[in-house]
């Protein structure tokens, strides 16, 4: 069976490292994306010029039929997703008392709906191939929990059930779902914090640094390979050791 992975949130970041990577797996990759449309074809650009297969999709990944239509393009283009990486997700620091609803139910429908509406959309043929494997993305936050990130945390924590329960359901199916967790991560989503925060992030980590997108790519293609054939419904912690 082709190879073929989706990986929402994929323009930047973690899923833009999880992008490259898979492809230099063997992937052919559809690249999701919401408003980056310029980093999104810049990374196609990128893939296919190294030889790789690579298309691009703008979809939100709240919205449902937006979802489906983007695992229709795949089909369409390079055959039934194999590997989803559900990866798109939306953070911010806010005390509690200030989370509108307006924001609880924004950050549930990306973190969470996001996660449930690409599953939704690749499951039936992975059930009807009685394969295929599903890597979600939490955080070490999901865990243990922060403060001022409340709703972030919960939605990452949602996943973290997600990911252990439905690994349960479709294990019979030949279909793995495990999770990986990562810490303080440097991107873009995270620079907002300014450097003095990060800094001290930085010296908070055991290993004494800020963690890299490739970091956690490679655990997302731990988990898509066959080194990991006989592991599901596992959370993999990728933090340098921030919450031990």
């Amino acid at each position: 069976m082709e190879k073929v992975a989706l990986i929402t949130g994929s323009s930047r970041g973690i899923g833009r490292a999880a992008a490259l990577r898979l492809a230099r797996e063997g992937y052919a990759v559809c690249i999701n994306y919401l408003r980056r449309w310029d980093k999104a074809e810049e990374l196609q650009t990128l893939l296919e010029l190294e030889g790789f297969r690579a298309m691009t999709f703008q979809a939100d990944v709240a919205d449902k039929a937006a979802v489906d239509a983007m695992a229709d393009a795949v089909r369409a283009r390079f055959g039934p997703v194999t590997l989803l990486v559900s990866n798109a997700g939306t953070a911010g620091q806010m005390q509690f008392q200030d989370v509108t609803e307006a924001q609880w139910d924004r950050y549930f429908s990306v973190n969470v709906k996001g996660a449930y509406n690409a599953i939704q959309a690749v499951l039936p043929d992975m059930l009807h191939a009685h394969a295929g494997t599903i890597v979600t993305v939490s955080s070490m936050w999901g865990l243990r929990g922060a403060s001022c990130e409340v709703v972030y945390s919960a939605t990452k924590a949602a996943l973290i059930g997600l990911t252990r329960s439905l690994a349960m359901e479709l294990a019979p199916s030949g279909i793995r779902v495990n999770c990986v967790a990562p810490g303080v991560i440097n991107t873009d989503m995270v620079q907002v914090l300014g450097q003095e925060t990060l800094l001290n992030l930085a010296q908070d980590t055991p290993l004494g640094r800020l963690g890299t997108p490739e970091d956690i790519a490679e655990a997302i293609a731990f988990f898509a390979s066959e080194r990991s054939s006989f592991i599901t419904g596992q959370v993999l912690t990728a933090d340098g050791g921030f919450i031990l």
